[in-house]
């Protein structure tokens, strides 16, 4: 080989060398681009809860006014999935869970004062929409049939809202009261604030052990429940929320937490298995659009409802317009901002190292042709 053959060849490597390293830095940043805004219309629809379902990639929500369960594309497009008219009228579907291994939806109904008492949990087939099962919720007392989490087994767990209560219904529509722990009442409840009168609320299952998460608004505390005796816990948290509603669990473990009342996402980690957690990073939220619900889809892709729940709840009926945004935290995005840079530095010092050791190969192939 000449001099140079083996100087053209070392240039060659080099210019495919640095052409790699630029490819694989250039997605992240495609990747980390603006994050992704969907707005939707859909009269009078005023959604509390959203869920993923990640089989048809597509948003699901349900409605104050309507007796429905709705389907949002990522472009906007909003079909009716479920529409039960024999659900009792003017009832609103809130928290909504996909059981993504039965192939079906949960959806928390309640009905509004002054309408007829009414809590139940309605089980729908994803591929025809149609109830599975309709179970009332047992309560000797006025209460609010919430949110909603599902565990592998098919089991769903309700939280009340009033009655500070978990119900659980099982995979064949049997509901019952699952934990009334004293944990749930021994925190002090300011009356003077507008949500004193909401407390469990936002549910989260953690599969890898068997427990439930679970917010409550009115004191801004976190319980663990375990989901087989439903015995409680408080978490103890390095700062309480301020009347936390939708609870979601991210695949590396990572729980997010929204408030509408001060429009607020809190993103919270533990070492313990959640005995104790911290607030590692929060983000302020619009405050126009009373975010009530969070969910996490392929990449721990985060996203918030604005539906507007507090202008249906004080009898507004004539907006069409709501959104879903995707939200980041800043401390995350630093993170993997230092990640790429470190990378790069790597790619650098080998490939100096590399080109080093190709020219010391260059240099005793010339001497050896000489």
């Amino acid at each position: 080989m000449s001099i140079h053959s083996s100087k053209h060849a070392l240039t060659t490597y080099a210019s495919i060398f640095l052409f790699l390293l630029i490819e694989i830095s250039t997605p992240i940043k495609v990747i980390a681009g603006d994050p992704h805004f969907i707005s939707f219309r859909s009269p009078n629809l005023y959604p509390e809860g959203l869920a993923w379902d990640p089989t048809k990639q597509h948003f699901l929500t349900g409605s104050f006014h309507h007796r429905t369960i709705s389907s949002i594309s990522d472009a906007g497009v909003v079909q009716t999935l479920i529409s039960d008219s024999s659900l009792p009228e003017n009832v609103t579907v809130l928290g909504l869970a996909v059981d993504s291994r039965n192939n079906r939806v949960l959806a928390a109904i309640h009905a509004v004062q002054p309408l007829p008492p009414f809590n139940a949990l309605a089980a729908y087939d994803l591929k025809s929409g149609q109830r599975l099962f309709l179970s009332l919720l047992p309560s000797d007392e006025h209460a609010i049939a919430n949110d909603v989490a599902v565990d592998f087994n098919g089991n769903a767990y309700v939280t009340n809202s009033i009655g500070n209560f978990i119900w659980k219904v099982n995979a064949k529509g049997e509901a019952s009261i699952f934990s009334k722990s004293p944990r749930f009442t021994e925190h002090p409840v300011d009356r003077d604030t507008p949500y004193s009168f909401c407390g469990l609320n936002g549910i989260a299952y953690v599969s890898s052990g068997g427990y439930l998460l679970v917010g409550q608004s009115n004191t801004g505390k976190m319980f663990k429940v375990d989901a087989e005796d439903g015995t409680a816990r408080h978490v103890l948290l390095n700062e309480d929320l301020t009347a936390p509603d939708g609870v979601v669990l991210r695949s590396d473990g990572v729980v997010l937490v929204v408030s509408p009342e001060v429009n607020k996402l809190w993103f919270l980690k533990s070492n313990s298995g959640w005995n104790e957690g911290v607030v590692y990073d929060k983000i302020d939220l619009d405050d126009e659009g009373y975010p009530t619900s969070v969910v996490a889809r392929e990449r721990d892709k985060a996203y918030v409802l604005y539906g507007y729940f507090s202008e249906g709840v004080l009898g507004n009926s004539e907006r069409e317009s709501f959104r879903i945004e995707e939200v980041r935290s800043p401390k995350e995005s630093e993170d993997e901002n230092v990640w790429i840079y470190v990378m790069i530095g790597f790619g650098l010092v080998y490939f100096l190292y590399w080109r080093f050791q190709m020219g010391q190969l260059v240099k005793n192939m010339d001497k050896k042709i000489n």
